[in-house]
Formats: structure tokens, C-alpha cells, sequence
């Protein structure tokens, strides 16, 4: 049976909320093996003079623990 293990990040951008998701996965792929999937739970952002200026986005990153 395999075990699926849960981690919590915060992916940060300046372009876009799917940007933001990107770059989460992308850093946790780093060094987290077999990822299989991401959730997002809730996306954020800051504001300047009425513009946007950061997304940010709290995600679950699945992966798959090795069986040894």
C-alpha cells in the first residue's frame, strides 16, 4: 500500500496566482521526490496605491513516500 505525505507552502509571484502555484511545486520538486498532486486553499495578494502588486497562495503538495 502506498503512504501519500501532506506539506503546506506558500508560493509567492508577481505576475499571477497560477504563477504563485507554479513556482510552489517548482521549489518543492527541488527536494521532494514523486509529487502527485497539488491543492490549492487559498489565494491572497498585496496591494499598493491600488494595484496589485504580489499573489500569494497556500497549497498542499501529495507525494508519494518511498517504500523501503
Amino acid at each position: 500500500m502506498a503512504v501519500i505525505k501532506v506539506i503546506e507552502l506558500v508560493g509567492e509571484s508577481n505576475q499571477s496566482w497560477e504563477d504563485a502555484i507554479k513556482k510552489a511545486v517548482t521549489e518543492a520538486s527541488k527536494t521532494v521526490r514523486n509529487i502527485s498532486g497539488v491543492e490549492v486553499l487559498n489565494l491572497t495578494c498585496d496591494v499598493e496605491d491600488g494595484e496589485i502588486t504580489d499573489y500569494k497562495c497556500n497549497v498542499h503538495i501529495a507525494f508519494k513516500v518511498d517504500e523501503t
